[in-house]
């Protein structure tokens, strides 16, 4: 079956009970459990939901592991892989990964909760010098948050059971429709579902998947003593746009594609990242382990254009957080995403004033690259 159709003919088509074409909400907190009426497999929403459960199994389907897990937002879900380390355990990070993991494992390095390092997860070589005895995961991004760096996960994966180190990709940008780290060997993936799964901006979640039994016991037992579940309204509405993910995603891509080719040829532009483009250094590496380049793209703007007069000028793309919904949304990231990494850090990561993120929408092109126009046009003084 393509991945398309197993968007919608998956676990979640059909309600078991009634035959609906949609699934049922179960809002219920705590279920019955007198043994006069039979026995159930539910007792508290907090420990199992059946609305959750369909969630959980369509997005374990869809990404290839064991047993999935959904919270109630992306970083509740990265908090509680983090769980999975004890005082005393080195994690490698990306050095330019997204600000809200910076955070967390600064907050939980700062407590002697965990080691890290940030390693150049695009360099095999400069992951592997950073290992210690007391390294137990190595995390990726790939492409990485915001600057589209690629790492080469079979490579990471390959490296990771020889060590023995748990293996674990954040694949928001990507999705299962277009990557699936665990099938490369990822031992966990991450998303904030917030984004291209939901795919409309109006929910809040995360998501787990576990691709071995031990992980994903732990998994579940931190999913359980934590509690930060995802609700039976924003499950369901996760499912509604796993729907349309296929159709979203090629339309959003071949926007970004057409978009960074406008891009790179505008005077205001210096730089461009994105995987799509021949020029990207890991274009061909992208290409080779994903089934497309996505629908995320970066921009630097020459010094000569001020940030607040080309966002001020665009009419259709919105300037706010958060990625991944049907409109075309163009971020600051040194002021929201990165905008609590220290300002020397972000440096390091290549997050500069001039970085703007794109993440295009499912609007006509000619549109996008009409408002892309005047905006660079108004800002750059060409009107």
């Amino acid at each position: 079956m393509q991945r398309s159709t197993k968007l919608v003919h998956n676990c979640a088509l059909i309600d078991a009970a009634t035959r609906s074409s949609s699934p049922a909400i179960h809002r219920g907190s705590t279920f019955d459990q007198n043994p006069r009426h039979g026995s159930s497999p539910y007792s508290y929403s907090r420990v199992s939901n059946p609305t959750r459960g369909l969630l959980e199994q369509t997005l374990c389907e869809l990404e290839e592991g064991i047993q999935g897990f959904a919270f109630a937002s992306g970083m509740a879900a990265i908090a509680a892989v983090f769980q999975l380390f004890e005082p005393g355990d080195h994690v490698l990070l990306p050095h330019d990964l997204y600000g809200g993991t910076f955070q967390l494992a600064e907050s939980l390095a700062a407590q002697g909760k965990l080691a890290i390092t940030y390693v150049d997860t695009s360099s095999l070589e400069d992951v592997r010098q950073h290992i210690r005895p007391q390294t137990r995961a190595l995390y990726v991004e790939t492409p990485s948050n915001p600057c589209l760096r690629i790492a080469d996960i079979k490579a990471l994966a390959a490296l990771g059971r020889e060590l023995n180190l748990i293996t674990i990709a954040d694949n928001t940008f990507m999705s299962p429709y277009l990557q699936r780290p665990l099938n490369l060997g990822f031992d966990i993936v991450i998303h904030s579902a917030t984004k291209f799964l939901g795919g409309h901006s109006d929910v809040l979640a995360g998501a787990v998947i576990a691709k071995r039994e031990p992980l994903a016991a732990r998994l579940q037992e931190i999913q359980i003593m934590y509690g930060g579940i995802l609700s039976p309204d924003d499950s369901w509405m996760v499912l509604r746009g796993l729907k349309t993910l296929g159709l979203r995603m090629d339309r959003e891509q071949e926007n970004a594609r057409k978009l960074a080719e406008f891009l790179s040829r505008r005077p205001e532009v210096s730089t461009v990242y994105y995987p799509g483009l021949s020029s990207h250094p890991g274009h061909g590496l992208h290409l080779a382990q994903a089934d497309g380049p996505g629908a995320v793209l970066s921009i630097e703007l020459t010094p000569a254009i001020a940030v607040a007069d080309f966002v001020a000028h665009l009419q259709l793309a919105i300037f706010a957080v958060s990625l991944g919904g049907v409109e075309t949304i163009v971020s600051h990231p040194a002021t929201m995403s990165h905008g609590r990494v220290p300002p020397d850090v972000r440096r390091r990561m290549g997050v500069t004033d001039q970085l703007l993120r794109i993440s295009t929408g499912i609007e006509a092109i000619e549109d996008l690259l009409a408002d892309f126009d005047r905006a660079l046009s108004a800002a750059g003084g060409r009107h």
